[in-house]
C-alpha cells in the first residue's frame, strides 16, 4: 500500500470516526463491545475519540468482534496501518531543534534490546567521532552545538551490554569524506575499534560485490516492533508489524551479503590507507 505523508495525521481522526460508526451500526455499547474484545472500555473510548491509535492486532480484534464484512474490514485495517505510521518532518524537526529528536533516539535506544542499523551513504550517530558528528551538522542553520551534546550522550548505549547492534555499512557510508583525510582515518579507526565490542557486529559491503536488489534508503529496525526509514525530507516511523519484518527481512538479505570481523577490519583499514595517502 502507497503512503502519501500528508495523510497519515488526517488518517488517524479517520479511523477513530471509523471505528466508532461501526459500532454504533452494530449496535453495540463501547462497555459491550470492551467485553468481547477483552479491552476495557476506557480503551475503547480513547480510541474512539482519536486519544489512543490502536495497534493493528487492536484494530482486528474490534472488527472481528463487529462482526465486520471482509471487503470493509480490509479498507479499515489499510487506514490502521497508514495511521500506524509517523512522518517527521526534516524542516519542522529543525524548528523543534535537533537536540529534541537525539532526546528521543535515546528513548528508543534505552527501550530497546536487539538495533539494527542499514547505513546507506553515511555514518549513524553511535559510530561516529566527535569532528564527524559536527561535519554532519555544519549544514544546519543556527547553532547546533546542543544537538552534538545529545548526539555524544547517545553513545554511551552502544556499551551496555545487555544490548546487541548491528551495524551494516556500505563502502559509501564508510569513505563518504565528511572530513579531511586524517580525522577521516581517525573515523575508520573508530570503526574498526568499535566492531571488537562484544555487543556489537559490524559488516561492511564493498563497492563492485554483486548483490541482485538495491539499497534505496538509510534505516533502523527496533527490535520487532518499529523501524525508521530516512529520505532527504523527512523520517518515517513504522509501526505496523508486517512494515517492520518487511524491514527485518530486508536488512538479514543485506547482513548475508556483508563482510564481518576480521574481513570488515581489513577492508576498513585498506580504506583508511587510502585517506593517509592523501595527507
Amino acid at each position: 500500500m502507497a503512503i502519501d505523508p500528508a495523510e497519515l495525521g488526517q488518517s488517524k481522526s479517520d479511523l477513530a470516526k471509523a471505528l466508532k460508526e461501526l459500532r454504533d451500526q452494530a449496535g453495540l455499547s463501547g462497555d459491550r463491545l470492551a467485553r468481547r474484545c477483552g479491552m476495557t472500555q476506557s480503551k475503547i473510548s480513547k480510541i474512539e475519540t482519536g486519544r489512543s491509535v490502536p495497534s493493528l492486532v487492536d484494530v482486528e480484534l474490534i472488527l472481528r468482534a463487529l462482526e465486520v464484512p471482509a471487503e470493509l474490514a480490509r479498507r479499515v485495517l489499510d487506514l490502521a496501518r497508514v495511521a500506524n505510521t509517523e512522518w517527521q518532518d526534516v524542516r519542522a524537526l529543525r524548528q523543534k531543534g535537533l537536540d529534541k529528536k537525539q532526546v528521543e533516539l535515546a528513548a528508543l535506544d534505552a527501550s530497546s534490546t536487539e538495533i539494527r542499523y542499514f547505513l546507506l551513504s553515511m555514518l549513524t550517530t553511535l559510530l561516529a567521532t566527535p569532528e564527524y558528528i559536527r561535519a554532519s551538522l555544519a549544514h544546519v542553520p543556527g547553532d547546533a552545538s546542543k544537538a552534538v551534546a545529545k548526539k555524544l550522550d547517545r553513545q554511551t548505549v552502544i556499551y551496555d551490554e545487555s544490548k546487541t547492534f548491528t551495524f551494516i555499512l556500505t563502502e559509501q557510508a564508510a569513505r563518504w569524506a565528511v572530513l579531511p583525510p586524517r580525522a577521516m582515518t581517525l573515523q575508520l579507526d573508530r570503526l574498526m575499534s568499535l566492531s571488537r565490542l562484544p555487543n556489537i557486529r559490524l559488516g561492511v559491503i564493498p563497492l563492485g560485490k554483486y548483490i541482485p536488489d538495491c539499497p534505496l534508503n538509510t534505516f533502523t529496525v527496533y527490535d520487532r516492533s518499529l523501524a525508521t526509514v530516512e529520505t532527504e525530507t523527512g523520517i518515517i516511523v513504522l509501526r505496523d508489524p508486517r512494515d517492520v519484518q518487511q524491514y527485518r527481512d530486508m536488512f538479514a538479505m543485506y547482513e548475508g551479503h556483508a563482510l564481518f570481523d576480521e574481513q570488515a577490519r581489513g577492508k576498513l583499514t585498506e580504506w583508511a590507507d587510502m585517506f593517509r595517502r592523501d595527507l
